[in-house]
């Protein structure tokens, strides 16, 4: 299995490299990487403090790691931050985070750029976040001692772990010092295969959203757009998701307000919903607080505001359940809305409770968003109802940080 690691390690670079000239996301990768050792060599050679080391696959990694980053930070202000990303839809959009003190890519996993990546970096403690299962940065960090953490790690039967034939990544796991999953399911999977080092923490984007909300954003172009009205908010919506909300929209409006947050936001993907809602809807760039109010839908054209823009909102639809799978619930949810998504939400156990609480609805098509949409908006006491189950059960899940944190100080005492 080791071999076919390592040519899959190979390919994927091959590919990489082959798709760079025709392929934004392919190219930032490559140009990310490029030079790299000799940029954290510059970067970290007149460092004199301990270093702790995140690793986040991606963006929705990332604000699962957030609040373990920020907590370290307050509990160790002594220490540097190097935080790394494996695509660059993290690394592009959060490489000037103030949360740490360095941002790069990660090398991609071979023995010599592990060795080289630790001799350059020297880690105390080295922080992974959900998936990231690297053989070679793993067996290095193990080598030299170095305490390596898998944070609100979550595992499925049908993963490679549990295959007869997984014995080589199951060697992976064993690698950590200590796995923090999300849930009992997973606790229990690896307990099956023997992986004792491990324990229930919970999944510590509950303690992000709080803190999202805490300290949420005032947007003066929403506030003016919204008048008053119940505002329905569309969070990180694909065409699939457009085509289902499209006789929701016309059947409500004007009573209610639609906001609508796509998940791409360049030209070709905006003017694409524009031209689906017709008239009456307006970009985010092209109205202002004192025109905003006459419009029934608002499309939000730029990234970063959708944690505040829930705040705004009623009722919350969100994006990728017809396609690849379900965006993120619980930027919604911490506000208390109801929440509505297409079939794909499975393997998302937040979105397995809320639908189980009656607090959101799986939708197959449009005509079964409308009919679920109609009985949340007419049925009296139905909505507040809703509202504080779903905060209540966000308030139940939290505290994974302080948990992994508690530990983290044992482990730098």
């Amino acid at each position: 299995m080791k071999l076919l690691y390592d040519i899959g390690l190979k390919a994927y670079s091959t590919v990489i490299a082959l798709a760079a000239p025709f392929n934004q996301k392919a190219k930032l990768m490559q140009q990310g990487r490029k030079g790299q050792f000799q940029k954290l060599q510059q970067a970290l050679q007149q460092n004199q403090a301990p270093l702790v080391w995140f690793h986040c696959a991606s963006l929705g990694e990332f604000e699962q790691g957030r609040p373990v980053i920020e907590a370290f930070r307050e509990a160790f202000p002594e220490y540097k931050v190097l935080l790394t990303f494996f695509s660059p839809s993290g690394y592009e959009v959060r490489k000037n985070y103030a949360g740490a003190d360095y941002i790069f890519y990660l090398p991609l996993d071979s023995a010599s750029n592990a060795k080289r990546f630790l001799d350059i970096t020297k880690p105390k403690l080295a922080v992974f976040v959900k998936y990231e299962f690297w053989h070679f940065y793993l067996q290095e960090l193990q080598r030299r001692s170095i305490p390596v953490l898998s944070i609100s790690a979550i595992f499925r039967q049908e993963q490679v772990f549990f295959k007869g034939y997984g014995d080589f990544y199951r060697g992976i796991l064993r690698r950590f010092t200590h796995i923090y999953t999300q849930n009992k399911t997973s606790l229990e999977l690896l307990q099956s295969i023997n992986i004792s080092n491990a324990s229930i923490a919970g999944d510590t984007r509950f303690d992000r959203v709080l803190q999202t909300a805490a300290s949420v954003k005032t947007i003066p172009l929403i506030e003016a757009f919204a008048a008053g009205q119940e505002v329905f908010m569309v969070g990180s919506s694909w065409p699939a998701d457009i085509e289902v909300l499209l006789p929701l929209t016309r059947k409500y409006t004007p009573s209610i307000k639609f906001i609508i947050a796509p998940h791409e936001v360049n030209e070709a993907s905006i003017n694409t919903v524009m031209q689906a809602l017709g008239e009456g809807a307006v970009r985010f760039s092209q109205t202002s607080e004192a025109d905003a109010a006459r419009y029934k839908v608002l499309v939000v054209d730029n990234i970063g505001m959708l944690s505040s823009l829930y705040s705004y909102g009623t009722y919350a639809y969100i994006g990728g359940a017809f396609g690849k799978g379900l965006h993120n619930t619980l930027e919604a949810a911490v506000f208390g809305l109801p929440l509505f998504f297409g079939p794909k939400f499975e393997k998302f156990q937040e979105a397995k409770d809320l639908v189980a609480l009656g607090c959101a609805f799986s939708v197959q098509n449009a005509e079964e968003l409308l009919q679920a949409f109609g009985r949340v908006h007419e049925t009296q006491g139905l909505r507040q109802s809703i509202t504080h189950k779903e905060k209540q059960y966000v308030q139940e899940q939290a505290g994974a940080t302080a948990t992994i944190m508690a530990d983290v100080k044992q482990l730098l005492k």
